[in-house]
Order: C-alpha cells, then structure tokens, then sequence
C-alpha cells in the first residue's frame, strides 16, 4: 500500500482519510479511489459511507485544547468525488444530492497537505472553507467567523492564518481562470454501478497516528 509519492493506490482500492490533531483522531472516513497519480488523488465516497466523527460539531476551543469525542455514524445527505492536487492544502469536492446526479456545489476544504499513510492519508481540517455555485460563477467564503475566532485565541498564528487564507485566494485564481481541476470535467464523471459502500479495512485504527 502506498506510503510515499512514488506509490500509487488503483481505482477501484480503498482507503482511509483521517482528521489528525497533535497525534489524536478527529474524524475518519473510508473512499474508493478514483485516479491516483502525480497530477491528482481522486476520492469518492457515496451517502450512507460509515465514518468516525464528532459527537457534536467541534468548538474554536475544543481545537485549542484538542479536545474531541466521537463516535460512529453514517455519512449523509451527499455523494462526494473529493480531488486532490499534490502538494496542495486544500481539497475541492464536488456534493451531489444522495443518490441523484444534482450537483449541490463545489465545496474547498483549506486543511493540511494530505499525509500519505499504509491505509491512506492524514491531514485536519483548518476551518475556513469555500462554497463555489455548481455552475462555478460565484463563490463565497464560509465559517470565517470561526477562522478569525481560532485566530484570536491562538490556535493559529497570524503568519498561519495569512498562509490559509491565501491558498484559498490560490483556489479562487484557478477557479477564475478555468485551471484544473475545474476545466477537466468532474461535474460529469459517475462511480462505476459495482461500487457500492466503502468500509473500514481491519485494524485501520491500530496503526499508530503520528
């Protein structure tokens, strides 16, 4: 299984992403792979997909103190192709309503460069997100209020949340010049009729999380 860049998983495989803190587990979720290579990680994972999450959603203080509870559910309301540039700190998805081909939006996720790990890749969530229109003319930020929260008491530094805030404004450039990931079609692709619902391989949670 891939543990490095030179390592590839093949569509079809799955795999594990995990939301990691200081060494603690926020939240995991299983995804086929779509397309894995040096252009792109590709990742699906329909409604009913079951992950390990949050009890309740998570305060600024609550990621100030690394301080989560969890427990598992199902993943709903969505059908999510998540993509993935390399070296990137962010993660574009696009939502489609459960089970229909209506696409909701393009949803950026500013986190961590993705970790690659034996079972998958690692990263954590670094609350200030973007919402892109399903016909890509307009965006908008989203949870800024809670980004400049997490600033104000320090769970990230000023020079942190300046590098944050303007990989979105890289995200927002591609998106306006019609770069990929957004030229290349994804609005169209569909999950071949074999896969049904990702799982969680066997032992996923004992590997030791760095």
């Amino acid at each position: 299984m891939p543990i490095n860049s030179e390592s590839r998983w093949k569509p079809g495989e799955i795999v594990v992403m995990r939301g990691v803190l200081k060494g603690k587990l926020w939240w995991a979720c299983p995804s086929y792979v779509v397309q894995d290579n040096p252009e792109l990680l590709a990742r699906y994972w329909p409604a009913g997909t079951p992950v390990r999450g949050p009890i309740r959603r998570p305060t600024v203080q609550d990621e100030l103190d690394n301080h989560i509870e969890l427990e598992d559910r199902s993943w709903i309301e969505h059908d999510i192709l998540s993509l993935n540039l390399p070296n990137s700190a962010h993660s574009i998805d696009l939502m489609w309503v459960a089970g229909t081909r209506q696409l909701r939006c393009w949803y950026v996720h500013l986190q961590e460069t993705l970790r690659r790990t034996s079972i998958g890749v690692d990263t954590m969530d670094q609350m200030l997100d973007i919402v892109i229109s399903p016909d890509r003319k307009s965006w908008y930020w989203k949870d800024e209020d809670e980004f400049c929260e997490a600033k104000a008491i320090g769970v990230y530094s000023d020079v942190h949340a300046a590098g944050i805030r303007a990989e979105g404004e890289r995200v927002i450039a591609r998106l306006q010049a019609n770069a990929p990931p957004f030229c290349d079609g994804w609005e169209h692709w569909t999950p071949p009729t074999e896969w049904s619902i990702p799982r969680f391989q066997d032992g996923w949670d004992e590997i030791p999380i760095e």
